[in-house]
């Protein structure tokens, strides 16, 4: 009789699991229906367990997660050469599937995004130095676009993957004669001269989205708007793009004067709420100031007929040491959620930069935080829920 029974129970379970096998993957342009909200995580060593498991223990659903300073095989992490790429390097493509891993096995989703594409290296990766040469022949977004061929290909069925962030903060106008947080006429005027150009990034987009869709037609992709994602750099956009699976990205931190490090060190420094240097001209910034300024891409959006939960925030922040950073961050939440968008603050427990991690507090980091990053070893400093962060926390 046992034996019978343990036959019957063996035989439904073999059935579940080919219905399982056999079953469609979750649209997960579905899991974006919904405000979704998260951290960013920029940091030097691939997250361990314990850090995919804390983003999700306060609340989080999802991390926009970045790979650039990751140790790599060769010169650039994954790319293997920005300066010649010929297909993805194994081992850091091995490296970057754990990570998934872990953070799948956190209850995370992932927005992959990277900080290089061929061509177009990080500035931090770079000697400091902006690689304009993306954005100054079009004949290099062949290689962007095989990049990306072949990323999609890799990780289309990863059951953490919500996303592509197809490149971070990308910034064509900065040697294209455009200033930034120019008034929209203008924009839009320096854009009609530019399409069909190597400065035209809607069209980079359509065509790495064209190259992705090839192996890959499900994935929801993320795209960064002009000037370093700003707020404002959809402005000159004249139309949404084609692939209704994009989700429109755009970051805060402005005005930068007062949220940035070296207003830390400026005497006096710029304080918020209060007057500070933006777009060429001193304003007062304020509540009501961040909320007009975040409005903008929300009205381009509805002008070219884009929902609103297909806009993301994907990064905004301020230094945790200056004066009512708690108040901006307040702020800029407020904001946000009243539109009802998805956000992702920056940054989680960073292991090579200190200044966004609101967990800290405001005071100065523990010295083994520095001994850790001369050293390439593990962050050893504990985190907690400290005022700062409260912000985030209860929104989370």
């Amino acid at each position: 009789m046992k034996t019978k029974q343990a036959k019957r129970w063996l035989a439904a379970g073999l059935c579940l699991l080919a219905w399982a096998a056999a079953a469609p993957a979750a649209d997960l342009i579905a899991f974006w229906d919904q405000p979704r909200h998260g951290g960013n995580s920029f940091n030097r060593l691939p997250p361990d367990q314990a850090y995919f498991d804390a983003l999700k223990g306060y609340g989080a659903s999802w991390v926009r997660l970045t790979y650039d300073k990751w140790r790599p095989a060769r010169r650039d992490f994954l790319i293997g050469d920005a300066d010649d790429y010929r297909g993805l390097e194994p081992r850091d493509l091995a490296v970057l599937k754990q990570a998934l891993d872990r953070a799948q096995q956190a209850g995370l989703k992932v927005v992959i995004t990277p900080l290089s594409l061929p061509y177009k290296r990080w500035a931090q990766n770079n000697g400091n130095r902006f690689d304009d040469r993306l954005w100054q022949d079009r004949a290099h977004w062949d290689a962007a676009a095989s990049f990306w061929r072949d990323l999609a290909a890799e990780l289309k069925d990863h059951p953490a993957v919500a996303a592509y962030n197809l490149v971070n903060e990308p910034a064509p106008e900065k040697m294209g004669g455009l200033a930034e947080h120019a008034a929209p006429e203008t924009m839009a005027a320096w854009y009609r001269q530019q399409q069909g150009g190597a400065r035209d990034l809607p069209a980079f987009y359509r065509q790495l989205i064209a190259a992705i869709r090839q192996v890959d037609a499900k994935t929801p992709l993320m795209v960064d708007g002009g000037w370093y994602a700003a707020a404002d750099g959809f402005s000159y956009w004249p139309a949404k793009l084609e692939d209704e699976r994009t989700l429109y990205s755009f970051h805060m931190y402005e005005p930068y004067e007062v949220t940035s490090q070296p207003n830390v060190k400026r005497k006096p420094p710029y304080v918020y709420p209060g007057t500070a240097p933006f777009a060429g001209k001193m304003e007062r910034w304020d509540a009501k100031r961040v909320a007009a300024y975040l409005r903008q891409p929300v009205v381009w959006a509805k002008s070219v007929g884009i929902p609103a939960n297909r806009l993301v925030a994907g990064e905004f922040g301020c230094v945790r040491t200056i004066n009512d950073c708690r108040a901006y961050l307040d702020d800029v939440l407020t904001a946000l959620d009243g539109d009802r968008l998805h956000w992702a603050f920056y940054s989680f427990r960073e292991d090579t930069w200190d200044a966004m991690d609101y967990e800290l507090g405001k005071g100065k980091v523990s010295p083994k935080y520095w001994e850790a990053v001369e050293r390439g070893l593990p962050d050893p400093v504990k985190r907690e829920a400290a005022p700062e962060f409260e912000p985030i926390r209860k929104r989370l």
